[in-house]
């Protein structure tokens, strides 16, 4: 018996972001010896994507050179100073053969593979829907979008656009999945050195654990 193809999915890594609260560049910012950038990357790769896409801004030489030899496309956003819509609006345009386009901010410190796989598994069960994150009672990046939306992304405008878009849709056009570890991202530098804590104390109770008798 022939299996249907499963739905072919582009990931979009959204990496154009002024970082203003934070003053430096998100996707540098350094965690465990890699940047930020480097470990979301290596995440969306070892789902399998069709592609991997990462959307930088103008001036972006540092990024490129992190991303040498990673084999993922850089789209350049030259209007990333108009908010997150802009580089939604580009990321769809680049991946309109795709089935479906997740998300990716890159500033998810915490982010886990298997949070990532639910996802992306619950997409695959009803792809004409948009999964997305649960936030309480909204959905929120990361999310899938699915081809018979794309138009609709030609519409957002601003740093709210996408947010206020998943919130207009309609209950049968949304999935909502839990994922503990994407609930926290790096805009300041409190939220930088939170984050900075709870790997060292992750990875202090993983080697505490690897040498116990």
């Amino acid at each position: 018996m022939i299996q249907p193809r499963a739905p072919c999915l582009t990931i979009v890594i959204l990496a154009a972001g002024a970082s203003r609260r934070l003053g430096r560049s998100k996707a540098l910012v350094r965690m465990g010896g890699r940047s930020l950038l480097l470990r979301t990357v290596r995440l969306a790769q070892a789902l399998r994507p069709g592609e991997v896409v990462v959307v930088v801004p103008r001036r972006s030489g540092r990024l490129r050179l992190e991303l040498r030899g990673t084999r993922v496309r850089v789209v350049e956003n030259r209007q990333s100073a108009l908010g997150l819509s802009s580089s939604v609006r580009l990321a769809l345009r680049h991946a309109r053969r795709a089935a479906g386009v997740l998300l990716l901010p890159v500033d998810l410190a915490g982010l886990r593979l298997k949070d990532l796989a639910r996802l992306t598994s619950r997409w695959r069960t009803a792809p004409r829907r948009v999964a997305a994150r649960r936030l309480g009672d909204r959905g929120v990046v990361p999310l899938v979008w699915p081809r018979r939306l794309y138009l609709a992304g030609a519409e957002l405008r601003g740093d709210a656009g996408l947010r206020d878009w998943v919130a207009g849709l309609a209950a049968a056009d949304l999935a909502l999945v839990d994922m503990p570890s994407a609930a926290a991202d790096v805009d300041t530098p409190a939220q930088l050195a939170a984050a900075r804590r709870r790997a060292w104390r992750a990875g202090h109770q993983d080697t505490g654990a690897g040498t116990s008798r």
